[in-house]
């Protein structure tokens, strides 16, 4: 690549890196600062400020961590941390054991109608959470399951396995047929097929699965705040805007701490496994 390619490239690509990096350098600021930094109009909310309200470079000496060990020692954050990856570890499990079959029926065994079964099931995933709240309450409230996270285990999978059937679906059916007749007519069984020969080609769609379904959970807020109302039994998408927000006072630098800490992991995960991530969505599994 010339130099102009690469100046250009960095041209396009800079702003939106700039952008969307943008939310993380604001939050790891403010989680930093004061609260008279905060309260005073004249001081820049995103860089440190002297008494004065000029711009310092010092940051020790105008940072605060005061706000991270009130998050820690005096609200069940590191519990709601525990419940949700709880909660993200079994829906993923639940949906990768319940869409992975389905899908693979639909893309070789259902015939010419599967296509139009997985576009069916893919509607599923679009219909608005409001609607599904009340059955699903229902649901919850029958079996006995309000204010614990096994409520928030058996609805969540109701938005998971729709959209990861459909994308393992359509991943399912870039992978050649004959490399599985081939193993059958080795004598492999169909089982041992789909173990030895589909599962390790799909991967990529299994690794989108995987980190679709988890930041699904991670992020979902109408039910966790609905179905679950005792603190220690929260997630983090509702346990920080109830008791980080009480009334009209703000906790600000808290908030920031608490959104900042599930995202870094997350952005991490995508990171990591953003170019299986992509093969996963476009249904490549071979170049």
């Amino acid at each position: 690549m010339s130099r102009r390619q690469t100046a250009l490239t960095y041209l396009v690509v800079g702003p939106f890196a700039v952008f969307l990096a943008f939310p993380f350098y604001f939050a790891l600021v403010t989680m930093f600062k004061t609260n008279l930094d905060l309260s005073v109009p004249t001081h820049s909310p995103y860089v440190y400020n002297d008494a004065e309200g000029h711009f310092h470079w010092n940051f020790w000496h105008y940072a605060t961590t005061q706000h991270v060990a009130f998050l820690f020692n005096d609200t069940n954050y590191p519990t709601w941390l525990l419940n949700t990856l709880l909660v993200g570890a079994a829906v993923v499990v639940i949906t990768l054991l319940l869409a992975m079959p389905a899908g693979y029926a639909l893309a070789r065994l259902a015939g010419p109608w599967g296509q139009s079964a997985g576009v069916a099931i893919f509607l599923v995933y679009l219909i608005p959470p409001t609607l599904l709240f009340l059955p699903l309450s229902r649901i919850v409230t029958n079996l006995h399951l309000k204010d614990s996270l096994w409520s928030l285990i058996l609805v969540y999978p109701s938005f998971t396995i729709p959209f990861a059937t459909w994308l393992l679906m359509g991943f399912f059916k870039t992978i050649p047929q004959e490399l599985e007749e081939a193993a059958l007519v080795d004598g492999a069984s169909r089982l041992k097929a789909i173990y030895r020969i589909v599962l390790p080609v799909s991967l990529p769609g299994i690794l989108t699965v995987v980190i679709f379904a988890f930041s699904l959970c991670v992020n979902e807020f109408i039910y966790a705040f609905t179905f679950i109302s005792t603190s220690s039994q929260r997630t983090v998408s509702s346990g920080v805007p109830n008791e980080l927000i009480r009334g009209d006072v703000f906790f600000w630098q808290s908030l920031m701490v608490a959104t900042l800490i599930p995202s870094i992991p997350l952005a991490l995960l995508y990171n990591a496994f953003l170019d299986r991530f992509i093969k996963g969505f476009t249904g490549g599994a071979f170049r």
